[in-house]
């Protein structure tokens, strides 16, 4: 047998390559995070500083809320090679029936809300049946999902339901108390939070990069992980002060509603990315076939996912009831889409097996900068849906052309 030996140059190839995976395997994402702050840049330049206002950005996140929540779930289902398009049906619908309970059946707010997260578990087991019992697949079921509980909500609304209860719109509209009071003109729990985020993040950061080089894997370069962690410190400080400014009068702040979207947002990337679960969700969307014969149960984690979907929808329900404090039939129209761009803007594959929780997080705030920039220069909405769905175009067309450059 003969051995060619390897020549400088291969050796040094080699080397290089092996440097450079960590960054091109992550390449999608720094390319998202880049174009969401030139779109941020650009749309501060058109509105005239008006985008980043500490009071714009509050509403930003309390319009955008809805989305964030469902494309969590929504991100999970695609991965796994399903869709679901029952979600703003199912937001409506669920927002219909407890608004009925808070005023037609004078119900406390608070059970209000534990009936209507168990509607939207029993929605998701009723769904997970078909998909994953019956076979029919997720796009079909949730097609009828869709026509099903628009139609139950079309029935039970007949008028707009006001709601009356202070400490349920209290939900979307207002802030964490100020515990700490104000430091000269800032928030100061703010001001803590944000200070926590930056040194969780590159704690993290840090020990991820430990636990890659214990395994015997080749790390980034250090000096890389330390301008990411520059840059998240930045961006964490940024949006810290215009937290904190939003809170220099009588009320302002952290508003609750980012706190249940972090939560949310934390403990479902937990699921996705440290857990049985999360791995066999990815499993079953790489290859099916082989996730199977390697003994995953697939049809398990196909229920479990609309469980997970139907859970959510019940919180986006919540949110929006709160949010509009009243409830009608149309309420959850094209939810679902915005949900679905936001997991492709995301960099969720179109064919499942890729995809992760920050990604789409960071495509539903693109889709909602869009939004609220186009919507503050007086563009009109027609002309805003239109744009949005050339951006999700090109966006899909981006990861196709992607990895037909790869094979």
């Amino acid at each position: 047998m003969s051995v060619v030996a390897e020549t400088p140059q291969e050796a040094k190839g080699k080397k290089s390559a092996g440097v450079l995976a960590p960054i091109t395997s992550n390449l999608r994402q720094y390319g998202m995070v880049g174009a969401l702050i030139v779109i941020v840049a650009v749309f501060e330049v058109l509105t005239g500083g008006v985008l980043l206002q500490p009071n714009s950005f509050v509403s930003l996140i309390q319009q955008n809320a809805y989305v964030i929540i469902l494309a969590v779930g929504m991100v999970m289902v695609i991965i796994a090679t399903h869709i679901d398009l029952s979600v703003g049906s199912l937001v409506g619908f669920i927002g219909g029936c407890a608004a009925l309970l808070m005023q037609n059946a004078n119900m406390n707010w608070f059970l209000a809300i534990i009936v209507a997260l168990i509607i939207g578990l029993a929605v998701g087991v009723w769904q997970g049946f078909w998909v994953a019992v019956v076979g029919i697949p997720g796009f079909i079921t949730t097609l009828a999902g869709m026509l099903i509980f628009r139609g139950l909500a079309t029935t039970m609304i007949n008028a707009s339901i006001p709601i009356n209860s202070v400490p349920f719109d209290a939900i979307a509209a207002d802030y964490l108390p100020n515990i700490l009071g104000f430091w000269g003109p800032f928030d100061g729990l703010s001001i803590v939070v944000g200070i926590a985020a930056i040194v969780f993040y590159a704690w993290s950061s840090m020990r991820k990069r430990a636990k890659i080089v214990r395994v015997g894997l080749v790390p980034e370069a250090i000096s890389l992980t330390y301008i990411k962690i520059g840059i998240a410190a930045v961006v964490i400080a940024f949006i810290t002060y215009l937290l904190a400014s939003s809170g220099s009068s009588s009320e302002g702040g952290i508003p609750i509603i980012l706190v249940i979207v972090a939560a949310l947002v934390f403990i479902y990337n937990f699921i996705l990315t440290r857990t049985v679960f999360g791995r066999h969700v990815y499993a079953a969307g790489g290859n099916r076939r082989a996730a199977i014969l390697s003994g995953i149960n697939t049809k398990r984690v196909d229920f479990s996912l609309f469980v997970h979907m139907g859970f959510l929808s019940a919180v986006a329900a919540i949110a929006m009831l709160s949010r509009l404090s009243s409830a009608s039939a149309s309420t959850g129209t094209s939810f679902e889409m915005d949900a679905i761009a936001a997991c492709f803007v995301g960099g969720t594959a179109v064919t499942g097996g890729i995809g992760t929780i920050p990604g789409v997080v960071i495509g539903a705030v693109v889709m909602g900068v869009i939004n609220q920039g186009l919507s503050i220069m007086g563009v009109d909405s027609a002309i805003v849906q239109t744009i949005k769905g050339l951006v999700l175009l090109l966006a899909v067309a981006v990861d196709i052309m992607s990895k037909r450059n790869r094979k």
